[in-house]
């Protein structure tokens, strides 16, 4: 295949071979509704501490994993290709396993920042994991730091960019996500009608298949192996 610009689109499903939660899947976080609610703007602001105990709870759990095989094989292909990843998840693992660009539309875990300025890059900086973040810590512009994760009741940023690079895609992967999150499940929309379009998840993805992607229905590790013999036939 020749020098091409892959663009993925990923979610909890790839994360998940490392052992992180998935969100909304079987026994995932989201199917619970305490969690839920710790991870609402509305926890943050009402009940501080359980919202910030919840985070350090999933930070720490971070700081124990490491990439799975699909995060590298998706990595990997740097090496011949432009590459971008769009990633639902907060974890850093596509960093971890080498890939260099990489758009977090729901933030990111390693990085703190204000809860009154939560876009502002004077506030947003890398935190430890394994350091909690405690209720009174200063955001450095007098309000509470928190993660820069965008909570459940809090506006996706970015959204448009990405619309964008994938529009521009000359293949798109979509990888263990269950496009049941607004507004990232609109990025499927954006993909030329005319490139190969690829689906990896063990679910049924009826939307996908109706806009011509090829489904292999597996986990995200044997998918992306599949995936890499698909692309030697392009």
């Amino acid at each position: 295949m020749t020098r091409q610009h892959i663009v993925f689109l990923t979610g909890a499903g790839i994360s998940a071979e490392s052992g992180l939660s998935t969100f909304r899947g079987k026994d995932g976080l989201w199917t619970k509704e305490e969690f839920q609610y710790f991870a609402s703007a509305d926890c943050l602001y009402y009940e501080p501490e359980k919202c910030l105990d919840f985070y350090n709870m999933r930070r720490k759990k971070l700081s124990e994993v490491e990439p799975n095989v699909a995060h590298r094989l998706i990595a990997e292909l740097e090496k011949e290709h432009e590459m971008t990843v769009i990633t639902q998840n907060v974890d850093d693992l596509h960093e971890r396993a080498g890939s260099t660009k990489v758009i977090h539309l729901h933030g990111e875990m390693t990085k703190v920042c204000s809860s009154n300025n939560r876009y502002d890059p004077k506030y947003i900086r890398e935190y430890p994991l394994t350091t909690p973040i405690k209720v009174g810590d200063d955001a450095g512009d007098g309000s509470q730091l928190r993660p820069f994760i965008v909570m459940f009741g809090e506006y996706v940023f970015g959204m448009e960019v990405a619309e964008e690079i994938v529009k521009y895609a000359d293949i798109f992967v979509v990888v263990g996500t269950s496009l049941m999150v607004y507004p990232a499940n609109n990025l499927i929309l954006h993909a030329h009608k005319e490139v190969p379009k690829f689906v990896i998840d063990p679910g049924e993805m009826p939307k996908c298949d109706a806009l011509g992607y090829t489904h292999f229905k597996t986990t995200a590790t044997e998918g992306m192996k599949q995936l890499l013999e698909a692309f030697k036939e392009l």
